[in-house]
């Protein structure tokens, strides 16, 4: 019989001290906030204890946007149901970014993205934490956007920078997704890793009210 823990898949990088997500943006500080060895002194019997604290902006690591985060209007991460996150049918869509940054419609042709998690591999993780990662990064077209909405796509993934082409100042694929109330999550990495399809896709964030980014534990789960 298989062992459950083979058939798991992350999907997220790391979240660490001092590290920059999305240039501009402030890296997260993480600290005790109750450190083991004072703790000592509030029990009897040797017991120590560490809390952890963390200052970060929403956009850190791996995370994903709901609605809201584009919208006033639009669903916060409480507001999304659990149905938009976890336990998605997944399929993934390859375009190397040696083969160009821009994911047009060819890259997902004779894929069935009806109500599935669609990832789109770009092998882009490879830069993460170094400086190339930022700049001249893999993106969806708008065509690409329209198609994964009109095909009833519920969830788009991306292993790159932003799902948006950032050296303009529009951002037509983040207006289309969230406008079809389809969540994004950025920053992914090790979709290479994957199946083309046949696997279950989970990355669900903190309920958290007010709020339309926030990280998330991003994995798979083979489906057989």
């Amino acid at each position: 019989m298989e062992d459950a823990q083979d058939r798991l898949i992350d999907l997220s990088h790391e979240i660490e001290h001092g590290m920059v997500t999305f240039r501009g943006l402030p890296a997260p500080v993480i600290c005790d906030y109750w450190e083991r060895e004072a703790s000592g002194s509030h029990y009897d019997d040797g017991s120590t204890f560490q809390i952890g604290r963390i200052d970060m902006v929403a956009n850190t690591g791996t995370y994903i946007d709901s609605p809201f985060h584009r919208f006033a209007e639009g669903k916060d991460l409480a507001g999304l149901d659990l149905s938009q996150l976890a336990e998605l049918d997944g399929v993934v869509a390859h375009q190397p970014f040696e083969h160009g940054l821009a994911v047009d419609t060819n890259a997902f042709a004779g894929l069935d993205v009806s109500g599935k998690a669609v990832l789109v591999h770009t092998g882009w993780d490879r830069f993460w934490r170094t400086e190339p990662y930022f700049e001249n990064h893999p993106f969806l077209t708008e065509a690409a956007a329209r198609l994964l909405v009109d095909r009833g796509a519920v969830l788009v993934g991306i292993d790159s920078y932003n799902i948006d082409d950032t050296r303009t100042r529009s951002r037509p694929i983040h207006t289309t997704l969230l406008g079809a109330d389809i969540p994004i999550v950025e920053h992914m990495t090790n979709l290479g890793a994957l199946p083309d399809n046949n696997f279950r896709f989970c990355a669900v964030p903190p309920k958290v009210k007010g709020f339309g980014t926030f990280p998330v534990r991003a994995f798979a789960v083979f489906a057989g």
